[in-house]
């Protein structure tokens, strides 16, 4: 038992099968033993004086006394965890790690631009803070030891272009560990994939898999599954499947609600926040914020053509194939294929392109538990875990399920969502584009005070450029607006528009001043001309499984 531990500094697995974990064992075991993922057996509450204590405390600040809730001083003492976080967001190329900026005042629209890390993306926030909890870990166990004594981890991800080339920055060079990003071949962007595979450092592994997203994730499930995987190795996850993934980004909701109260003159500003949505983790972060009192409106789930979750909230069932009512048809004709069991639909928001969302799993939990009639908490919780274990099940051998009226009922009273065709998309890149930004932005990046640094690319004469997924975003932004008027709607910014060229010059390529060059940051230039190392493999994870011992033993062999 972990007695010095709080209920928010335990975990246990969202299907039932295992309990009384400590931070540091669901950081490096990534997923439960039962298939399930980790959460906290309780969500922490914050200390009554929470607005006034935490209102002018620094992004690390912040992040210090959030981690603190969910981490036990046991594990990684106070000190040691200040110095891990301010490592973590010294790679930043922003002062206060997420600047919020403000798109339109008349209709109290805001952008919390998350891609001032290393890799221009929003998982910088959580991967590069991860890197350094694995490496932390390993050197505190390998004390005093040498040769094969030594414990090495190897990371296993699956990216749709963010999350490689993210976790690759965190980790690339740090020793006693070996990362594995597999991707789908042709389906991320070329900026993308050269971030990822120009990176040849020896402990970095790049996979391009013949198929989708969705079966580069199913690889990496099955590897943590096989009993020769984990004989061979100790493997860890660098998807938001692992825990650490979703706190790191608790922060950044607490963040914008501390600079947007700042901006509004407002001690508690009504909040919405519009989350563009593929794999769950980013807004179930801002789900966590708002269960530990942070007081958002509502959190809006923005999906592309991939709409499961959209179909969700619509109708009460999660399902590959929308087969439940007119409601749950997915896609307009004029976006071509709908997503279906047999494949995802391919869309200008790459990232985004998944058709079953893992960390959706957590949320279930949580809404099965919160709507339990049963009172003794074990008996609670392993209920839910068993709903849960029935659901994916379910998912897995019928292509989906439903859920009861209570359950969608209690789902809606956090969330709800919006569907974004790539039409739209594209409407939206050249809509916000079309505006001047306000003149707050255009006087030395400055925002009411605090630091907004112009990144070459996101901004063009005064005029703002989204990336598409950031688009999809603003563009339910829009929708929400039309009924919540009142409300302040931030949108998360998840990338910088230089890594989807295509999509943005596709929207802008009318605008006489406008190139590709124009959001290309320094750091991109000549990297398509760099050299790469790449692995080609069919989307079998028994053939996955032998590149990763192979490369791993190769690797060892060298160090030792």
């Amino acid at each position: 038992m972990l007695q010095q531990h709080t209920a928010s500094q335990r975990y246990l697995s969202t299907r039932g099968g295992s309990y009384d974990f400590s931070f540091e064992d669901v950081v490096l075991k990534g997923l439960a033993s039962d298939g399930g993922l980790f959460i906290p057996e309780e969500i922490p509450t914050l200390p009554s004086d929470w607005q006034k204590q935490w209102r002018d405390l620094s992004f690390q600040e912040l992040a210090y006394n959030i981690f603190s809730l969910y981490i036990s001083e046991q594990e990684i003492p106070r000190d040691d965890l200040k110095e891990i976080i301010h490592r973590s967001y010294s790679t930043f190329r922003a002062s206060n790690v997420t600047p919020l900026k403000t798109l339109d005042e008349s209709k109290n629209l805001h952008l919390l631009e998350l891609f001032h890390g290393p890799t221009f993306a929003f998982k910088d926030v959580a991967l590069q803070f991860v890197g350094n909890l694995f490496e932390y870990f390993l050197v505190r166990r390998n004390v005093g030891k040498e040769g094969k004594n030594r414990e090495h981890l190897t990371v296993i991800g699956a990216t749709s272009g963010d999350t490689g080339s993210a976790a690759i920055y965190g980790l690339r060079g740090k020793k006693d560990v070996s990362v594995f990003i597999m991707y789908p071949n042709d389906k991320v962007s070329p900026i993308q994939e050269a971030q990822m595979t120009t990176v040849l450092d020896a402990n970095v592994h790049c996979i391009s898999v013949e198929g989708t997203f969705d079966d580069c994730q199913d690889i990496v499930k099955a590897l943590f599954a096989d009993p020769e995987t984990n004989q061979h190795l100790r493997v860890a996850a660098v998807n938001s499947i692992n825990w650490a993934r979703i706190l790191a980004q608790i922060t950044y909701y607490f963040h914008a609600y501390f600079s947007l109260a700042r901006q509004t003159g407002s001690d508690n500003p009504q909040v919405r926040f519009v989350v563009p949505t593929g794999n769950f983790g980013d807004v179930l972060a801002g789900y966590f914020a708002t269960r530990m009192g942070l007081p958002t409106e509502k959190l809006v789930v923005a999906t592309n053509e991939n709409d499961i979750l959209h179909r969700f909230w619509k109708t009460g069932h999660y399902e590959k194939d929308p087969v439940h009512g007119r409601e749950a048809e997915g896609g307009l004709t004029e976006d071509g294929v709908k997503a279906h069991s047999e494949g995802v639909k391919e869309t200008l928001s790459p990232a985004m392109d998944i058709l079953v969302s893992s960390n959706f799993e957590r949320l279930l939990w949580y809404l099965a538990y919160g709507t339990s009639r049963v009172e003794e908490t074990n008996r609670r919780r392993m209920e839910a875990g068993d709903k849960v274990k029935g659901w994916l099940n379910q998912l897995k051998s019928e292509g989906g399920f439903g859920v009861s009226d209570d359950i969608l009922a209690a789902a809606k009273q956090d969330f709800e969502s919006q569907r974004v065709s790539d039409k739209e998309t594209l409407d939206t890149i050249r809509s916000i584009h079309s505006q001047q930004l306000p003149s707050a932005h255009q006087t030395n990046g400055s925002m009411n005070g605090e630091a907004a640094p112009a990144t070459k690319g996101s901004e063009h004469n005064g005029h703002y450029i989204l990336d598409p997924h950031s688009a999809i975003g603003i563009a339910a932004s829009f929708c929400s607006i039309e009924n919540n008027p009142s409300a302040q709607h931030v949108a998360l910014a998840t990338a910088h528009p230089a890594k989807f060229s295509h999509a943005v010059e596709l929207a802008l390529k009318d605008v006489p001043d406008f190139s590709f060059e124009t959001v290309l940051p320094d750091q991109f230039v000549g990297m398509l001309d760099l050299e790469k190392r790449i692995t080609q493999c069919k989307a079998e994870w028994q053939a996955v499984r032998g590149i990763v011992i192979k490369e791993v033993e190769e690797e060892l062999r060298e160090l030792r």
